[in-house]
């Protein structure tokens, strides 16, 4: 059986693991405090924090920026629920907006949907194409004079929400570590971008996610560094490491916050996959999306993923292939018939209006007739580093029969 996508641990993490283990810091220590230096560099931003998941992390930017009841987040219909969840959890309102062609937020739908209760925008990159931000940035400066602060708010002796004077750009990168806009890699676009280093992820740190700050001036990075780590340990002023210097026992707790920081174990796996990650983890990932391509773009019965476009490069996080003719039944039958050839596939998501939940909120998928069609007729094939060339071409070969058997 061919696997959708296990995480790449060979004899160079399991080391790392064992030396984080036997150096007895296997909490947030100084491995973390490596790994968030090295993820600012990459991304070119002056501080990034690393957490516990993608969704702790977003969910501490939404309080942070003081978003709560009677307020409103823009996300697309086309995602997976955690997006859409974090807002729910801050007891904010998510609003839904439909997806272009290459699945990601709409931004012409964004600006119909911006109005004074508009606290944040949150797209997503879907497959490792990032969304366009830019614009979704230029979107919400424009619309600045919709915007309505609240002016109770005080988070580290400031009002970010005055501060910004705008609807806060949060990118929900979960997918596109990795992937470049305009020559800059993801994290320097959004007022903060949120990562995800969950097992499936192209870097993984088994569970794990971060946040890259790129807010404008008056915004410190390091203040914000300093809440967010802060933020993430129940608002203790010190963490574990700051407390081990001679004499440095005593802390306060600022404010009651949360507990999301990321361990020195989840940390150490991290280093090693970003030291490989630009000249080996993505050449290979390319690679096996290239050959899907060369075996797929010519045939009429499919429509490939698109994986650069517009100063957009995609980090090949998932080659969401669809099948042009099929409906949702008959998609679903194409991969029951892909199992049968002992192949893993997937959907990438199920839209937000089709899950119970957010139906019972009142969210009709007719209202989103571009996330519904892609949906419908799309097929995740897999996409790991271990994947051979000869597996690849198993899968191309499974999809096709596949098909075949089901449209005829």
């Amino acid at each position: 059986m061919i696997p959708f996508s296990p995480p790449r641990i060979d004899d160079r993490t399991v080391k790392a693991v064992e030396e984080a283990l036997r150096s007895g810091w296997i909490t947030t220590g100084p491995r973390t405090k490596e790994f968030e230096r090295r993820l600012a560099a990459y991304c070119g931003v002056d501080r990034v924090v690393a957490l516990n998941s993608w969704t702790n992390a977003c969910e501490l930017v939404l309080r942070w920026f003081g978003i709560g009841p009677g307020d409103e987040v823009i996300v697309p219909a086309y995602t997976y629920c955690a997006t859409a969840n974090i807002v729910m959890h801050v007891g904010a309102k998510p609003v839904l907006v439909d997806v272009l062609d290459d699945f990601t937020m709409d931004p012409d739908a964004v600006r119909r949907a911006i109005n004074p209760r508009t606290k944040c925008i949150m797209p997503v990159d879907i497959g490792g194409l990032p969304a366009r931000v830019p614009e979704l940035v230029r979107i919400a400066e424009e619309c600045s004079p919709l915007f309505t602060p609240a002016v109770n708010l005080r988070v580290a002796g400031s009002n970010p929400q005055m501060r910004l004077g705008r609807a806060l750009v949060l990118s929900d990168a979960a997918h596109s570590f990795g992937a470049r806009i305009d020559g800059r890699a993801v994290g320097a676009q959004a007022d903060i971008t949120g990562f995800s280093f969950h097992a499936v992820k192209n870097l993984t740190t088994a569970e794990g996610g971060a946040l890259a700050f790129h807010l404008p001036e008056p915004f410190d990075p390091e203040e914000l560094y300093r809440h967010f780590n802060t933020m993430s340990l129940h608002g203790q002023s010190k963490d574990a490491l700051a407390k081990t210097r001679p004499g440095a026992w005593r802390y306060d707790v600022e404010f009651p916050g949360w507990k999301c920081n990321m361990t020195d174990l989840q940390a150490a796996i991290g280093l090693v996959e970003l030291d490989r990650y630009d000249h080996d983890t993505l050449v290979r990932r390319r690679a096996i999306c290239d050959r899907y391509d060369a075996a797929f773009a010519a045939d009429g019965r499919f429509l490939v993923p698109t994986f650069s476009d517009g100063g957009r490069t995609s980090s090949h996080h998932l080659y969401m292939l669809r099948v042009r003719e099929a409906e949702e039944a008959q998609r679903d039958a194409i991969i029951d018939a892909i199992a049968r050839r002992e192949v893993s596939v997937n959907v990438h998501f199920i839209p937000l209006p089709l899950l119970s939940f957010y139906k019972g909120q009142g969210h009709r998928i007719s209202d989103f007739p571009n996330a519904y069609a892609h949906y419908s007729r799309e097929i995740s094939l897999p996409v790991y580093y271990d994947l051979t060339d000869q597996q690849v071409d198993q899968v191309v070969d499974a999809v096709k029969e596949a098909v075949s058997e089901v449209l005829g």
